[in-house]
């Protein structure tokens, strides 16, 4: 359907064309990387890299024919993350991270491209929730077949019994993320009537499951703070959600009274409290990164795209990521979509769509702390796109539409 006539049609008619679920399967095949546990059936890093590198470019060419003419929507957020990758490719043209660098820019732009072609659709801002519950849900319906066929391979004894995934390598984190946010947004759905029952338990409640046998902290952290804004956003003006939040409220209490220490368990997963204090190691890596001297380029743009690690081992922040890559300026502008995103949902009126984009916002600013994921292409680039379609999205409904439901 072309964009145009799709944003004329009347409300009720304003559906996406199923392609634009395909090109969104496709940017998170892309995002999936191609390092992380060992799987069943061997596969080689450079097929891997093959597929994930060059989903974007199928998503690009087919972006490209469902809007030949390119039209685009006005953007902040995607403005934003196009100045982010000019500032990539000028501190790639230095070389101090290789020639590698130039194909971590070129995926970068296809990556924002790709979003740039999508934005006519945004109208449809809950069928690319939709498709991005729908996608992640496909990568971890592999993560289940995985624990079918080999539960050993899949929660080895030698990464703590945390679940991974072995039909496709997914690390224990990336498991835990994406059972996080499939589980979030299915229960704001059906917190905003938008979906039923049926779908918490058939989708989000096994997702948890997922993400307790992961033991992925920020994932867990990222969920509960995130329901719990975007649960308080919905109740300002739902009945139905405020009965929810206040009972979620009251089982939380209830369970830190009486299984305190189980799920202290679970967070310190087997560690002891001086390494979990450092966040597994984390904190030696940022020192490190942060002593090392820098000309005063590399301060202001950084040193160009990297596989996120530093000295060998991974970065894990997207704050210090985007410093070390992309300088000074590279922080700024990932602060300033992320600030931008949050000021249109504070002004935006209780809804749906503004409770389903202040759960991705937030989990997103959870994660930045131990995730390396806000300046390049990544599956949290990704939620926050959906944000902001969400909150671009016409017609939004407003606060009568929650009052009394």
């Amino acid at each position: 359907m072309n964009p145009a006539v799709a944003a004329e049609a009347p409300a009720d008619q304003r559906r996406a064309p199923p392609l634009v679920g395909v090109v969104w399967a496709l940017l998170v095949v892309n995002t999936l990387g191609s390092q992380g546990a060992d799987t069943i059936v061997p596969i080689p890093r450079p097929v891997i890299q093959v597929i994930t590198q060059g989903a974007v470019l199928v998503a690009f060419a087919i972006a490209l024919v469902l809007n030949p003419r390119v039209r685009i929507r006005p953007s902040a957020y995607l403005f934003l993350l196009s100045l982010l990758v000019i500032v990539s490719i000028a501190a790639s043209a230095q070389l101090g991270s290789g020639y590698g660098a130039f194909f971590r820019c070129f995926r970068f732009t296809m990556f924002v491209a790709t979003l740039w072609l999508l934005s006519p659709w945004w109208f449809d801002a809950l069928g690319f929730v939709r498709n991005h519950i729908k996608a992640l849900g496909a990568v971890l319906l592999t993560v289940v077949a995985g624990l079918a066929m080999a539960p050993g391979l899949a929660m080895p004894g030698g990464n703590g019994g945390r679940l991974v995934g072995v039909v496709w390598p997914l690390s224990a984190p990336q498991v835990g993320q994406f059972a996080a946010v499939v589980a979030g947004l299915t229960i704001v759905l059906w917190l905003g009537r938008n979906t039923d029952g049926r779908s918490v338990g058939l989708v989000a409640a096994p997702a948890i499951v997922l993400l307790l046998l992961s033991h992925t902290r920020t994932a867990a952290l990222g969920l509960v703070v995130g329901l719990a804004v975007a649960g308080l956003s919905l109740a300002i003006a739902s009945a139905r959600a405020r009965r929810v939040v206040s009972r979620a409220v009251l089982g939380a209490g209830l369970v830190a009274l009486t299984a305190g220490s189980v799920v202290k368990a679970w967070v310190l997963r087997g560690q002891d409290e001086e390494n979990f204090a450092n966040l597994t190691g984390r904190q030696k890596v940022w020192d490190a990164l942060l002593a090392r001297p820098r000309t005063l380029s590399e301060q202001a743009f950084g040193v160009g795209l990297t596989d996120k690690s530093f000295g060998g081992l991974p970065i894990d922040s997207s704050w210090l990521a985007a410093y070390h890559e992309q300088g000074l300026v590279g922080v700024v502008i990932v602060a300033a979509f992320l600030a931008t995103l949050i000021v249109v949902a504070v002004l935006c009126p209780p809804s749906l769509q503004r409770a389903c984009a202040i759960f991705l916002i937030t989990y997103c600013l959870v994660a930045s702390y131990t995730e390396a994921s806000l300046s390049d292409a990544s599956p949290y680039l990704l939620y926050l796109a959906v944000a902001a379609a969400l909150l671009a999205r016409n017609g939004i409904r407003d606060r009568d539409d929650f009052q009394n439901a």
